[in-house]
């Protein structure tokens, strides 16, 4: 008899391409949707054990994130103490600065959490990185640690960036100026190295929360380059890419839901994952936190229309990552919150100094106050995902559309 997951390969294969038309029809039928959440409902485990549990096999796995998703934040905080049950003593973060490592050391293992402390040495990564939960997972370190009995291991926030020189930047991405801004030099190549020296050299394990191209693997994402074919170039020189080619088999990318962009519109053209094949599928287990595999899966062999489909025509959700976190539908995401003390009177000539050139603060905010609001509406979910195209309709719609 065949396995369930072949036998569901066959209802997906005839998943309709991607439409623009106002109501399109939902990518699977009723019967495909329902066998597929048969299958998520029997293989997949909650997100905290599920990243546990891939743990237990591989060195290195990475949470892919869209930036400022309040949930998926929770969700890491969450793991520290079940990680270090699992014998895990790192969770990596894009954000933060190595030059600072010490120091973060300092804090998570002091006998009192300082906050003021924690505000800062984010700060000194980023001074457009106001939110929260960021800083919150320091704090959830510190509780473990305070937790555990004398003499014991303490678990660390390991630091996988350092500090870019923005006061170097001129207003245009020239190689000159960015050499300037990226001194130590390229930051995917020190983000490895750091992973590497820190983690894998020393036989340790590690999860790892980055934005989604720092944490793809196998996967070999477009890049504009007008001089190729097609005006694009295929890409895995990023972090995850550098140590998949160094450990091939002790990765493992955990892709957290979010949308993607477009082909036709890039960011300001959002799309649901996989047509909207995986919240139609979710819609028939609500309330269901899951994590669940990708490779070799029905759930993998779903299509995908969006910007990571240019130079791959059939790509698959299984090509993009090895593994799926969904928590939640995107009409219910909701933003981190900016703490109102990252930014004051006594650092607001050094945050100017220091603002990086994404996103774009013109005219430059008047007072700090205005620089956070400015800040939150970037981080503004829910305004970010307005510009999601409604790529798919329920039955019910289409009755009500025809």
């Amino acid at each position: 008899m065949p396995s369930m997951k072949h036998s569901l390969l066959p209802l997906i294969a005839c998943l309709a391409c991607w439409s623009t038309s106002a109501v399109a029809r939902a990518p699977l039928s009723d019967q495909q949707a329902s066998e597929l959440a048969g299958y998520v409902a029997a293989h997949a485990d909650t997100p905290e054990q599920y990243v546990v549990n891939k743990l237990a096999r591989y060195d290195v796995v990475f949470l892919a994130e869209d930036h400022a998703i309040k949930h998926n934040l929770l969700l890491v905080q969450r793991l520290v103490p079940l990680l270090y049950q699992a014998g895990v003593y790192t969770l990596g973060m894009e954000f933060g600065a190595s030059e600072d490592q010490s120091e973060l050391d300092e804090l998570v293992t002091a006998k009192r959490y300082d906050a003021t402390r924690a505000r800062r040495l984010m700060f000194n990564y980023n001074v457009g990185w106001p939110y929260r939960e960021y800083m919150d997972i320091y704090r959830a370190a510190w509780n473990l640690n305070r937790s555990l009995p004398p003499g014991a291991r303490k678990f660390r926030v390991l630091n996988l960036s350092y500090q870019y020189d923005w006061s170097a930047y001129a207003g245009n991405r020239t190689p000159e100026v960015f050499a300037r801004v990226h001194f130590r030099g390229n930051p995917e190549v020190y983000r490895a190295e750091v992973v590497r020296r820190e983690i894998l050299a020393k036989g340790e394990k590690i999860l790892i929360l980055a934005g989604n191209s720092h944490a793809f693997t196998r996967y070999a994402q477009p890049v504009d380059d007008y001089l190729s074919v097609g005006f694009y170039r295929l890409e895995t020189r990023y972090m995850g890419g550098l140590l998949y080619q160094q450990v091939p088999t002790k990765v493992f990318t955990i892709q957290l839901h979010r949308a993607f962009d477009s082909q036709t519109g890039g960011g300001a053209e959002l799309l649901h994952p996989a047509d909207g094949a995986v919240e139609q599928v979710m819609s028939r287990l609500p309330g269901r936190r899951v994590g669940f595999d990708l490779v070799d899966t029905p759930l993998g062999e779903l299509r995908d229309h969006s910007y990571y489909a240019i130079g791959h025509p059939d790509l698959r959700l299984g090509d993009l990552a090895d593994g799926y976190i969904y928590e939640r539908p995107l009409s219910e995401f909701e933003s981190c919150t900016v703490d109102p003390g990252f930014v004051t009177a006594a650092n607001w000539q050094e945050t100017r100094r220091r603002y990086p050139d994404f996103p774009p603060l013109d005219p430059w905010p008047a007072t700090p106050r205005e620089y956070l609001h400015k800040l939150e509406e970037a981080g503004d979910v829910a305004k970010r995902y307005r510009l999601l195209i409604k790529s798919f309709a329920s039955e019910e719609e289409l009755t009500s559309h025809p």
